[in-house]
């Protein structure tokens, strides 16, 4: 059990969930429709729970977040950040409710607040964990967003890998050149505060290799014809032709703005307010 333990929560491990992630290789409803459609999608689910105060309309949200999440197929390192997120923020806001006087009137409009940060969230979750870098950055084109933003989009996502790669050689080697310490101290604090150190102090090779890599591919880009391409009505087409809506983005956004109406009917009549 224990081996199982670390197997799983070990540095490759949180690499392949971030390149999972990243690179959108779960599958899931999102991954299959056309990504203009899921940021139109997005921007209904994330803009929705603000417009309005009563709890029966937001646990309507937030029980769609979760479908949503579902229906996207979330790895496993993305929603356990989430939901330790979201209830270490819980009981922290309780807790100094608590001790600065607060009552009931408080406690729900605390709730409040957790619901639309926690609808809002899955929404993002399930949005853009099924938009690898090529069809953000296609999406936001099309969307006619200014090139270097969609080039910076698609880069960004590209170079995560690189960069968890070089953080882990980086880190690795310095466990190498450093000793243990001699004593552990009481529960190991010390072994634990020289992991610390090492941690960030690997983040300074890092900013160096990555300057130097983004100049190499900035040099790959332009000799490409990047900057070209990008604002050339004839390149922009042809690079977005791909794109098509279909029967199944009809149906989601038709389906979530049915059921976006039906959370406020059903809030107008059952209202829980603060």
């Amino acid at each position: 059990m224990a081996r199982k333990t670390h197997d799983v929560l070990s540095v490759d491990w949180v690499r392949l969930e971030l390149l999972r992630t990243a690179y959108s290789t779960r599958g899931g409803l999102f991954a299959r429709m056309d990504p203009r459609m899921v940021i139109a999608w997005y921007l209904v689910m994330a803009i929705a729970p603000w417009f309005t105060h009563n709890l029966t309309v937001l646990i309507g949200f937030f029980v769609l977040g979760v479908v949503s999440v579902i229906l996207a197929r979330v790895g496993p390192l993305v929603l356990g950040l989430f939901v330790i997120g979201l209830g270490a923020d819980v009981i922290a806001l309780f807790v100094a409710a608590f001790l600065f006087g607060g009552d009931l009137t408080t406690l729900i409009a605390l709730a409040e607040l957790n619901l639309k940060l926690g609808a809002v969230s899955m929404a993002s979750m399930a949005a853009f964990v099924s938009l690898d870098p090529e069809k953000l950055s296609d999406a936001l084109l099309a969307l006619r967003a200014p090139e270097l933003l969609a080039f910076g989009v698609s880069y960004g996502y590209r170079m995560l890998p690189i960069l968890v790669d070089e953080y882990v050689t980086v880190f690795e080697g310095q466990r190498l050149r450093h000793a243990p310490p001699e004593r552990r101290g009481l529960l190991g604090w010390r072994v634990v505060w020289q992991w610390c150190v090492m941690a960030v102090t690997a983040f300074y090779p890092i900013m160096l290799n990555t300057a130097k890599n983004v100049r190499t591919t900035v040099e790959a880009l332009e000799t490409r014809g990047f900057t070209y391409g990008a604002s050339n009505p004839a390149g922009r087409t042809l690079r977005l032709a791909y794109l098509r809506v279909t029967g199944l983005d009809v149906a989601v956004l038709a389906a979530t703005a049915l059921t976006v109406i039906g959370a406020y009917w059903l809030g107008a009549q059952f209202p829980l307010h603060r």
